[in-house]
């Protein structure tokens, strides 16, 4: 220890503040007490901080020891064969490029792989690796159209490992309840004990589940306490009945169109005109019914529609709402809603036994056909007619792409969700074989993966078409981006004869061969990197 530090005493009281203040300062302006000024103070400051550490150190009493964590529980699950757990590996290393845009070439987007891939392992009831837990966890943090499947896969150890590293809490939160188990059919006692202690998510867990297996008993229970409980909780609980729904819930929900929360009865009122049979739908079938009838006076059948003059009370009540949007003419408004709401099999008695198809054929007089045919839609969708969303549709190969009574994409979308999976296919092969794909990017989205053989066929002869035309090649990429998670891997040995780089049109895009080759080649690439994936968790594969 240097000969100027015995006239510094770092046990003087506050000696460690002075301390402190003193180095802040700098020794030319202030020297540590006891110090002469001069070429030695810094040395001197600096001997004095390191005892005055050392003392504070060995002063310190030891903290009292944590809690030990409880031991991670056990995953019953059978775990991942060798390969498919390498490739997991490997899907969580990729990181996204960050160029922003350009050219990706012919490599896989492996993250844009990863939900499928977590998709096939929890259809074949495989466990997560416990070393890749931390990975997982970590992109879904970044992705939470990753967390359901993600925290299925991972399973209950991501709940245990969420409690301990605050940057996975959203586990917690996505899990309602935190991984708190729900009580099953066999323990009453449980259910009404979680019922009435539990926290918000875990009373929603419980509603969801219990509505899942036992529609009548979760409504009963939700009845129990409906009245105590808060606006905006009394519509998450409401939301829950979606599931189930059936003509017996209709006097719960009828008694909430006088709910005292507007988004109540609302809900309710929705909820109510998804059951064709209810009364408040045939309320709204009458009312709407007084508001359009078909004119025989006219060359042709032709619809007319005089749409309401007021909303009065008993309206509201069944959910309409009496303000228009900005920009809304307040009858036309008023008309959606009723029209929207009637039960669609009430319109055929009520139009002349007509059928849908020759309903919506009919022209409708004064350029009332948009709000009526858009309305038809919402009721198609809302109701899961069938039978109203093909007339709605029309034929695919129709002259105008939208059909005699979609108004546009995203109504030709739901309308399409409420058909089967083959016959969905069948109907967006059909309009892009007619249509191209310019307009099928919102269509093809609404298509079970992987694509039928038909569907699959149109986009990739649709793409080829569109790049020996010598096609502005990114307007593309879109689809491409669909096509390599959504067509069949099988499709990949029919695409060899498009790897090459075509010759270019006259008028072509600078440079749009190369893009159309190294394109086609990442697709060929992805197709078979999910075969493989698949055939890696297979049994066959273990």
């Amino acid at each position: 220890m240097s000969r100027t530090t015995a006239a510094v005493d770092p046990s003087l009281p506050d000696a460690w503040e002075d301390l402190v203040t003193t180095a802040l300062l700098g020794t030319d302006r202030r020297t540590p007490a006891g110090c002469v000024p001069g070429p030695e103070a810094p040395v001197a400051l600096l001997d004095a901080v390191a005892v005055a550490t050392v003392r504070r150190r060995a002063g310190l009493r030891p903290a009292r020891a944590a809690e030990r964590p409880r031991p991670a529980p056990e995953d019953p699950r059978p775990p991942l064969p060798p390969a498919a757990a390498r490739r997991l590996t490997l899907l969580l290393s990729d990181r996204p490029g960050t160029s922003g845009g350009g050219r990706r070439g012919t490599a896989p987007d492996l993250m844009e792989l990863l939900p499928q891939w977590l998709a096939a392992a929890n259809a074949r009831g495989f466990a997560a690796p416990p070393a890749a837990l931390p990975a997982l966890l970590d992109a879904a943090r970044g992705r939470t159209d990753l967390r359901p499947a993600a925290l299925r896969f991972a399973g209950p150890r991501a709940l245990w490992l969420a409690r301990l590293n605050p940057d996975w809490r959203f586990a917690l939160r996505s899990t309602p309840g935190g991984g708190t188990s729900v009580p099953g059919p066999d323990d009453p006692e449980g259910v009404e004990r979680l019922w009435q202690e539990g926290l918000f998510a875990e009373r929603v867990a419980l509603l969801t589940a219990l509505r899942s297996r036992e529609p009548a008993a979760a409504r009963d229970l939700l009845a129990t306490t409906w009245a105590t409980e808060r606006a905006e909780d009394r519509l998450m609980f409401l939301d829950s009945l979606r599931t189930g729904l059936g003509p017996d819930d209709e006097p719960f929900l009828e008694r909430a169109l006088a709910d005292r929360s507007r988004n109540v009865r609302a809900t309710a009122a929705e909820l109510l005109s998804a059951l064709p049979g209810s009364a408040l739908a045939e309320r709204m079938a009458v009312r709407a019914g007084a508001c359009v009838a078909v004119d025989h006076t006219r060359d042709v059948p032709t619809i007319v529609v005089e749409a309401p003059h007021e909303c009065d009370a008993g309206m509201e009540r069944d959910g309409v709402v009496a303000k228009a949007p900005a920009g809304r003419g307040e009858r036309s408004w008023w008309l959606g809603q009723l029209v929207e709401a009637a039960p669609l099999d009430s319109w055929p008695r009520r139009l002349g036994g007509r059928t849908p198809q020759e309903i919506v054929a009919l022209p409708v007089a004064d350029d009332w056909q948009g709000e009526l045919h858009a309305a038809w839609c919402r009721a198609a969708v809302r109701q899961r007619n069938a039978r109203w969303s093909r007339a709605l549709l029309g034929e695919p190969s129709a002259p105008e792409a939208g059909g005699p009574g979609a108004v546009s994409l995203a109504e030709r979308a739901k309308l399409l969700d409420t058909l089967g999976a083959a016959e969905r296919a069948e109907w967006v092969a059909g309009f892009i074989e007619t249509h191209g794909l310019s307009e099928a990017f919102q269509l093809l989205g609404v298509c079970a993966v992987p694509w039928a053989a038909p569907l699959g066929r149109a986009v990739v002869d649709a793409l080829n078409i569109a790049r020996d035309a010598g096609s502005y090649p990114w307007s593309f990429s879109g689809v491409m981006g669909l096509a390599e998670r959504c067509l069949d891997p099988s499709e990949a040995s029919r695409l060899d004869a498009l790897l090459a780089i075509p010759d270019e049109p006259e008028n072509a895009s600078p440079g749009a061969g190369g893009y159309w080759s190294e394109a086609f080649q990442r697709l060929v690439t992805t197709l078979r990197l999910r075969a493989a994936m698949l055939e890696e968790l297979s049994p066959a594969g273990a």
